[in-house]
């Protein structure tokens, strides 16, 4: 029986108990009360639509948790788990999956949802590795959808049921058609465990409770999230009961909350792994094609003093960018702080002196450990200047390969050692500025072994080389601080592991009377 194979019977005995432990929605208590949300982000429209969610951006996730749900997803205790699908089961040529759909799950405006949707969401879905290893979706009956792929892929069930992508993630095919996608953004409808009721672009994102959502009734009647971006306003809001839960306090500002006895500070996290990503590498004039320069640049990087500054030591450093919990990852040491021996790799290379390494550009939020990182390369010799950008315009240059220099940068991409580098290290990459022809044939070789002994032997191939030719230079799994409020019963920080923000938000509770 293949793993698949077993997820699927798993999935099938799970129904016997409403997933989570929930009781059934009916005997639920009425939804009450307000909770907000303080959040680092400024709020996209876009996030509010599965469609537009692309490979290796985590970052909608918090709000499709709460608008939409997914044939299968990530949930406490089970990083695959059954949600509109009952069930999936793999054909014996590793071609076919077939879903079993719930039934009686109805959209939030009444339409019912079906495999029409399953099928529509799938053609919407961003993802060209998805789109060109799946022949066709065909539509069984009303409750059953079956996906027929080209060859074996032995991670379509990562892609498609992890949060590697939302193509799992269902948008309504009556009601999108009927308004448009412009429509739909400005009043989306979903299956998932909120309602929409307003949104003020960048400011503020307002939801209610969906009182027949097939999971169970949520426990708060409506939910706000507003943008903050500066860290101290958040704190102050939180300490002033304006808010319920600050996301992301980072340093003295999470340390303050410690010695508050009506505030509880709390990590999340560890999907996300921070590390420099060089740009310029590929250009062969630049200093940064050497892989010598590349080295001192990770040598000079103080890891826990930046871990112990920014996320009060939570954040452990690490030697490879995929996840060590992850099937198929391959444990690195991270590289020891030695800013003596990254000057003589300096000199070796030809830079006594140093160089001018142009722009370190930062991930937003995060500009603050970027400019602690310019300052550790500073002391060797690399002048950097910081550049920070906002958070929609540096994806959009990002994703275009725009940017210049250095990125201290995130791969948060979910399932294992494979999808992990999908979209950073093969040439073709979304995220990937150059590559290696050796590199992207391995890789592509390990995307169809079925025998796991051999896929694992090729993907710890690939991770070996891009330490030894310093493709990046990991710091660490990133895990942050948030303040939550005295008013919260229940946050569900973590309760997804790992996942950084507040989920399933049907099991978010306020203390009642």
């Amino acid at each position: 029986m293949s793993i698949w194979q077993k997820l699927a019977f798993a999935a099938i005995l799970s129904m016997a108990v409403p997933i989570g432990g929930a009781s059934p929605a009916a005997a639920q208590a009425k939804p009450e009360g307000e909770m907000r949300f303080a959040v680092y982000v400024t709020l996209a429209p876009a996030w509010l639509d599965p469609g537009e969610t692309g490979p290796g951006n985590l970052t909608p996730f918090w709000m499709l948790y709460a608008l939409h749900d997914a044939l299968v997803k990530p949930m406490p205790g089970n990083r695959m788990a059954p949600s509109l699908a009952e069930s999936w089961t793999e054909s014996s040529d590793k071609l076919v999956y077939e879903f079993k759909l719930r039934h009686g799950v109805k959209f939030h405006n009444g339409d019912p949802f079906t495999a029409d949707d399953v099928k529509f969401s799938f053609e919407r879905a961003k993802g060209a590795q998805l789109k060109e290893k799946v022949k066709e979706v065909v539509i069984v009956d009303p409750h059953t959808v079956r996906f027929v792929l080209h060859a074996p892929w032995p991670d379509f069930m990562t892609v498609y049921g992890t949060l590697w992508s939302a193509a799992g993630w269902i948008t309504p095919k009556q009601y999108f058609e009927k308004v448009g996608p412009d429509g739909f953004l400005k009043h989306p409808i979903g299956l998932g465990p909120y309602k929409f009721v307003s949104m003020k672009p960048g400011i503020e994102l307002v939801m209610e409770a969906n009182g027949d959502y097939w999971r169970k009734v949520p426990s708060v009647k409506r939910l706000v999230y507003s943008s903050v971006p500066d860290a101290t306003t958040r704190l102050a809001m939180l300490k002033r009961g304006e808010v319920d839960l600050a996301y992301l306090l980072e340093g003295e500002l999470g340390e303050s909350i410690k010695n508050d006895p009506e505030l509880k500070l709390a990590f999340s996290g560890g999907i996300g792994t921070h590390h420099l990503d060089f740009f310029d590498m590929w250009d062969p004039k630049s200093p940064w094609a050497d892989p010598r320069v590349r080295k001192a640049a990770s040598l000079a990087i103080d890891r826990k003093a930046l871990s112990d500054a920014q996320t009060l030591g939570a954040s452990k450093p690490t030697g490879g960018v995929v996840l060590k919990s992850m099937e198929y990852a391959l444990p690195i040491e991270p590289d020891p702080y030695d800013p003596e021996q990254a000057k003589k790799l300096l000199a070796a290379a030809g830079y006594p002196n140093g160089f001018d390494g142009g722009d370190l550009t930062p991930i937003p939020p995060y500009a603050a450990p970027g400019e602690i990182v310019v300052n550790d390369l500073g002391a060797i010799g690399i002048r950097m200047k910081l550049r920070t950008m906002e958070r929609a315009a540096f994806f959009s240059a990002f994703q275009g390969k725009k940017l210049k220099g250095v990125c201290f940068c995130t791969i948060a991409i979910y399932g294992n050692a494979s999808t992990r580098l999908a979209e950073n290290v093969p040439s073709n990459g979304s995220y990937a500025y150059g590559g290696w022809p050796d590199v992207d044939e391995l890789y592509q070789k390990q995307l169809t072994e079925t025998d796991p002994a051999k896929r694992e032997e090729t993907l710890h191939r690939i991770q070996n080389i891009l330490h030894e030719r310093m493709r990046f230079a990991p710091i660490y799994d990133y895990f942050w601080a948030s303040g939550i409020g005295p008013r919260v019963e229940e946050a569900a920080l973590m309760k997804i592991d790992p996942f950084p923000w507040a989920a399933p938000l049907e099991d978010v509770r306020l203390k009642r009377p």
